[in-house]
């Protein structure tokens, strides 16, 4: 799947969730964003200046700690959620 599916795909999983996805330029650090809760909403805020790729990493990163088992996924979507979902989880063990 191009970066550009894969990255339409994520948006679609966030809407679907309820997470509202938003680009804003940041001043400071590239990459910087994140997901938080506002008034009760789910927003996730990536930096307009970010590659595609990390559009994706970002996205991906965020939405693999919603439960996603009600939503029909590509496969190579599932795959990349569920990868970066052990990733988070090797990562918390470790620390």
């Amino acid at each position: 799947m191009k970066l550009d599916d894969m990255l339409q795909a994520l948006e679609d999983v966030a809407q679907k969730k309820g997470v509202r996805l938003t680009y804003e330029a940041f001043a400071g650090e590239l990459g910087a964003g994140g997901l938080c809760k506002v008034k009760g909403e789910w927003r996730l805020i990536v930096d307009k200046r970010a590659t595609p790729s990390e559009r994706v990493a970002m996205v991906a990163g965020a939405l693999s700690g919603f439960p996603l088992d009600d939503l029909f996924l590509a496969p190579e979507v599932r795959d990349l959620l569920d990868k970066v979902k052990k990733q988070r989880a090797a990562m918390r063990r470790a620390s």
